[in-house]
């Protein structure tokens, strides 16, 4: 008996490895330092982000905190909070071109937390 395809797209959603006609299909292995190879990923694409859209409107607190997180190699969270409109857009470039690039929307530095 076949299996059904809509059957199948969950679990291949989800990385679980399925058996089809004899065939194992089995979720990508990470490298081996995936958190790295993130912030690897993330630093080449705020530059490119920068370069195409430019500073004008980003605040000298959203670029330091953003630095920060770069600097830490990638592992300060929610410390970039977007207030100006440039901020914001340049922020939501950042997460398209994360989740692009693999990396899950908990990856990225972009939080306001309320005072």
């Amino acid at each position: 008996m076949k299996t059904p395809r809509r059957l199948l797209a969950p679990a291949f959603a989800l990385g679980i490895a399925t058996a089809t006609s004899g065939t194992v299909h089995a979720q990508p292995v990470a490298p081996e330092n995936w958190p790295a190879v993130k912030c690897e990923r993330y630093t080449k694409a705020w530059g490119e982000a920068l370069a195409k859209f430019g500073r004008k409107g980003l605040g000298q607190p959203f670029i330091e905190a953003h630095e920060a997180f770069l600097s830490s190699g990638c592992s300060i969270k929610g410390e970039v909070c977007p207030r100006s409109k440039e901020e914001l857009d340049l922020a939501n470039v950042m997460v398209i071109l994360g989740m692009n690039q693999g990396m899950a929307s908990t990856f990225m530095p972009f939080a306001c937390r309320k005072a």
